[in-house]
């Protein structure tokens, strides 16, 4: 029987579409461009390869085509015989979590994992900050992610994908040392792997290590194709830290190359997290934000998440919509919000509105309360500092700059640039 690169066994008997599933499962490891051709390419060769058909939904959601995962996933379904267990139990679970169903697809993903700790398409949903575990809302989240990467750490040796997101659970854990070591196994194993140099910008960025982060990423992407899942993304880390360095010049070109919504290629979440954090931490810098800028960041999100639900994207359209002047939409986020972390980003979308309206008391009192566990909104601490620093900045703005420098210099000191927050 023909197998992944993992050593798990597959269905399908054809070599053509075990090599192009492979393939993949690899670009979607990697965020390298393709990989929605490869397991197109996979299930043409083999149309009841069922993992084909998932590994094609999950390459469809990272895009947010609703209905080519829908009609993927049905497909996959739609194999009812000859699939291994691993195989029965992978649909079953991914199934769950292309429907929606997040938390008995996590459950399914836990029981499945201990059965088939190296289904890595499987492992996958729960790692990363943007994961299942990531956007549970759940206070303690990065304990738990990094607890779910360490038991499975014994499974996967020096594999190139495990190592990368391992790290990421380190950082983010504070372990900033371990993951440094980490992060260095995997990119020896794969350096192109866009994954794994983001994780590796991430480490830079919580040492405090600026200059040396933005001559690795800078060099990085520069081989980087735009139709990698991650060239927004990656870019933003090269805007943030030309912000630190007072490279204004830098910033904006690369803001208006690869991130702005009328220019970004990459997952919708981030296009609007990415502008929306950006565009705020500029501003808290005492960099000059255009009104055209904020209304394009509201017109996304208004049009690509009409609706609150994802913790992170709400509290992100809120702040373009609070920016924008857009109080309907903004609106809809206070009194909408959903989910475990509902009333935290309710809270949190409180103080953006206030922040508009430059009632930096009430901005102070809201953001006050959400220090503690701001985690549970997901995102990595890098992406939660725009919380940190809208707090520091409403302290600043009365009068409160001692307050503010200690707040930081508790909460993040390792990484608070000097220019953070003017002011200060």
């Amino acid at each position: 029987m023909l197998e992944d690169r993992y050593g798990n066994a597959l269905s399908t008997a054809l070599p053509a579409a075990r090599d192009a599933y492979v393939d993949g499962v690899d670009r979607f490891l990697s965020a390298a461009p393709g990989a929605v051709d490869a397991f197109e390419a996979a299930v043409a060769a083999d149309p009841a390869f069922a993992l084909a058909h998932v590994g094609l939904a999950r390459a469809y959601q990272l895009l947010g085509r609703a209905g080519a995962v829908a009609e993927a996933i049905a497909a996959a379904c739609g194999v009812s015989t000859g699939l291994t267990a691993r195989e029965a139990g992978h649909v079953a679970a991914l199934d769950l979590l292309l429907k929606g169903h997040a938390p008995a697809a996590y459950q399914a993903i836990r029981s499945h994992m201990l059965e088939h700790p190296r289904d890595a398409m499987v492992a996958q949903t729960c790692t990363g900050v943007f994961g299942l575990i990531g956007f549970s809302g759940q206070p303690g989240r990065e304990a738990e992610q990094l607890a779910f990467t360490a038991a499975l750490a014994p499974h996967y040796g020096d594999d190139w994908w495990f190592l990368a997101q391992h790290a990421f659970s380190q950082v983010e854990a504070g372990q900033i040392g371990s993951a440094t070591d980490t992060i260095e196994r995997a990119l020896a194993a794969h350096p192109r792997n866009a994954h794994g140099a983001h994780i590796r910008a991430h480490i830079y960025y919580e040492a405090g290590e600026t200059d040396a982060g933005y001559r690795y990423v800078g060099d990085w992407r520069k081989g980087y194709d735009r139709a990698g899942a991650m060239h927004c993304h990656i870019a933003w880390h090269v805007a943030i830290w030309a912000l630190e360095r007072g490279d204004l010049e830098t910033m904006w070109a690369v803001i208006d190359a690869d991130v702005a919504p009328d220019v970004a290629w990459g997952p919708p979440l981030n296009v609007l997290t990415d502008n929306a954090a950006f565009l705020y931490r500029a501003e808290l810098a005492g960099v000059k934000v255009t009104a055209r800028r904020w209304q394009a960041v509201s017109d996304f999100a208004a049009r690509i998440f009409p609706n609150p639900g994802i913790a992170f994207a709400d509290v992100h359209s809120a702040l373009a919509h609070a920016m924008a002047g857009n109080n309907e939409a903004l609106g809809k986020i206070i009194t909408g919000a959903k989910g475990s972390a509902g009333g935290l980003v309710a809270k949190i979308a409180e103080a953006f509105q206030a922040v508009a309206m430059q009632d930096w008391a009430k901005a102070e009192e809201c953001l006050t309360g959400a220090m503690a566990g701001h985690e549970r909104i997901g995102g990595s601490r890098a992406q939660r500092d725009l919380l940190e620093y809208t707090l520091a900045g409403a302290l600043v703005r009365q009068g409160k700059g001692a307050e503010a420098n200690l707040l930081l210099a508790t909460r993040r000191p390792l990484k608070v640039p000097a220019n953070a927050v003017k002011g200060l």
